[in-house]
């Protein structure tokens, strides 16, 4: 009978004790020989048909993780991408609250608009600071930084007390933290962190009612019939989330679709629990040897104040975490053991 355990061997077996998926994570041994397949598929000069039903695939099994219809889905490439798509759609002087160094692709395309009030305050102030005129609020689910959890309950009912949309990105919780995107008005990830999957895949989900949401990067694929939006303006878009799709990366989604199928097979549920246990390990760990990481219960992330500059050291040693802000970031996922975490200490101790 298969396991949990034996269900993630079968797919990983990294050469190093790898504990950088908030970075970006293992590819699966599925995943792998898929992209291997669609590579060859192109030298050989095949059509390249399937990898279009990869797109429509990774879309439904997204769709199924975050527990929306996949009509409400759009497959694209980054969060930046789709930022800028949302910040766009905001009238001229719109306030956009956001949380005290955020990551990047989640702030700075509203700060580029340049004609929007966006104001910064403290991830736990979040919620307390929507006021009248807050028109939307962005924030990551889970910080990349530090592994701190927004309190996303908080911020649906401010939000909703003050009429303000919410635009939440999921890349550093969606794969091992249950996904709510329906409780969101817009939701957005990328594929290449805790879903396992390669660079190039993001996804956003739109509200049921996106008629306010512009597409402005549509192109032939947005189209209702995409093969005969090809040229001239699009006469149709899609009537679904599709009229937001950005030229899909067909490599790269004919990897994610295995990877997200992966997990689907897994349970999301399972997995938190199992990278959970190894982040508190190596929080009670870090106790023992007179370290204190951020405050981030439930996290799947421990970053560690003033250990930043240890992340060469440790990486000589075969050893993959990050430096982040000076603190030593190190993520726990699926294909990670109790053995990662006792090297991990082991190597601080020593």
């Amino acid at each position: 009978m298969e396991t949990f355990e034996s269900r993630v061997r079968a797919e990983f077996a990294p050469k190093n004790t790898f504990l950088n998926t908030a970075s970006s994570g293992l590819l699966p041994a599925r995943t792998v020989a898929a992209l291997q397949d669609a590579a060859q598929m192109r030298a050989d000069g095949r059509p390249l048909d399937p990898l279009h039903a990869d797109v429509e695939a990774a879309r439904a099994a997204f769709a199924r993780l975050a527990g929306v219809p996949a009509g409400r889905v759009a497959a694209g490439s980054s969060v930046a991408a789709y930022s800028g798509l949302v910040a766009a759609s905001l009238p001229a002087g719109a306030e956009v609250l956001t949380a005290e160094d955020d990551f990047a692709s989640v702030v700075n395309p509203f700060h580029t608009r340049g004609d929007l009030k966006v104001r910064a305050v403290p991830l736990e102030r979040l919620a307390e600071s929507v006021r009248p005129g807050t028109a939307l609020v962005a924030v990551s689910s889970v910080q990349s930084v530090d592994g701190r959890i927004a309190d996303l309950p908080a911020l649906r009912q401010a939000a909703r007390e003050h009429g303000a949309r919410t635009y939440v990105d999921v890349s550093q919780s969606a794969g091992w933290l249950p996904v709510e995107a329906d409780a969101h008005d817009y939701t957005v990830c990328v594929g290449y962190k805790w879903l396992l999957g390669p660079h190039g895949v993001g996804f956003l989900v739109v509200p049921e009612d996106f008629e306010e949401l512009t597409p402005i990067l549509a192109g032939w694929v947005a189209g209702e019939a995409p093969w005969d939006s090809c040229y001239g303006p699009v006469t149709e878009l899609a009537h679904s989330a599709r009229r937001f799709d950005l030229p899909p990366a067909l490599f790269s989604y004919a990897g994610a679709r295995r990877s997200l199928e992966l997990l689907g097979e897994l349970g999301v549920d399972a997995v938190q629990a199992h990278d959970l246990a190894l982040a508190d390990r190596f929080r009670a760990g870090l106790a023992g040897l007179g370290h204190a990481p951020v405050p981030a219960p439930g996290s799947a992330i421990v970053s560690v104040p003033g250990l930043g500059h240890r992340q060469p050291e440790l990486a000589d040693a075969g050893i993959q975490v990050s430096h982040r802000a000076g603190n030593l970031r190190a993520s726990f996922h699926l294909y990670n053991t109790t053995a990662d975490v006792d090297r991990l200490l082991d190597v601080l101790v020593g």
